[in-house]
């Protein structure tokens, strides 16, 4: 197995926390592969990593998740704060830039990584930005938002997490039907239905909404030297993640790029939503193998 070294990397207000599985410089001339999630930290890429024993696999977890315990006494999580904070991880790597496979929340934080620091990244897969602006029902994909987050302030993680299941496996715009739905019950999904109290969590709490109010911006992604691709699950058609995919490869005039399972498709069984990680693996080093040589490579190509 390749041996993973854990670094902590000290920034202002944050000791953020990273794993470098491989040697540095990568070996076989090939950029190190950076796999980033929000609010998933590191443990959630293992599966996915042990697909890439040839490859230098860099992961960590984001500015006041997990490991990185924040200092500043601030909670909010931004795309342009945690993009500042990967410009430092992979400075820190001294290998030059970097591929990137990003999820989720990870992937609008890897779209502001390339907007602001172009030079960093070789080639992007940002699979299923939740982004509420590309959505011709943006305005309804933020009051569905404004649900389970009121849904949660009212009783806690069980039902909050209980309407975001249902937000996020609506399929299609979010109609009056939707709207018209009764409160999704917990024990339906194996939820608690008690409340601890806790209202910090970064995906229900407002804390995170900077993530999907994000606007990508075409004309400096298109400018930047990074491939970028869009990647969707063929499981996730529909949905509103699939649509977030999709809708931002329109803003970048390409299509988005079908990946095997669903949002968490290169997850393992042990999250209790499992993927199809090694057919996941396979489909992304088919995409990173397409890749044009970064120094060769013309400006918006």
């Amino acid at each position: 197995m390749t041996k993973t070294q854990t670094h902590t990397l000290a920034l202002p207000g944050v000791d953020l926390v990273y794993d470098v599985r491989g040697p540095l410089p990568p070996a076989g001339g090939r950029p190190a592969l950076l796999m980033i999630g929000q609010p998933m930290t590191a443990e959630g890429f293992g599966a996915l990593a042990a697909h890439f024993t040839d490859r230098t696999v860099v992961t960590y977890d984001p500015r006041g998740l997990g490991r990185s315990v924040r200092k500043d006494g601030r909670t909010e999580h931004t795309p342009q704060r945690q993009a500042a904070d990967l410009h430092l991880v992979i400075e820190a790597l001294g290998a030059g830039p970097v591929d990137v496979f990003a999820s989720s929340g990870g992937a609008v934080t890897a779209l502001e990584l390339v907007a602001t620091h172009p030079g960093d990244v070789v080639t992007l897969v940002a699979h299923e930005p939740p982004i509420n602006a590309v959505l011709p029902d943006a305005e309804a994909a933020e009051r569905a938002r404004a649900g389970f987050h009121e849904a949660y302030q009212a009783k806690g993680t069980g039902a909050g997490m209980a309407a975001f299941i249902a937000m996020t496996s609506w399929q299609g715009e979010f109609t009056d039907a939707y709207f018209a739905q009764p409160a999704p019950d917990p024990a339906a999904f194996g939820m608690p239905t008690d409340d601890d109290g806790s209202r910090g969590d970064p995906l229900l709490s407002r804390d995170s909404w900077a993530v999907s109010d994000y606007r990508p911006d075409p004309v400096l992604l298109n400018a930047a030297p990074t491939r970028i691709v869009i990647a969707v699950g063929e499981e996730s058609a529909g949905t509103y993640t699939a649509r977030t995919a999709v809708g931002v490869a329109a803003v970048l005039g390409q299509e988005a790029t079908v990946f095997p399972s669903h949002h968490g498709g290169f997850l393992g069984g042990e999250f209790g939503y499992a993927g199809k990680p090694e057919e996941f693996a396979a489909r992304l080093r088919e995409v990173l193998a397409a890749e044009v040589p970064y120094s060769a490579r013309p400006q918006g190509k």
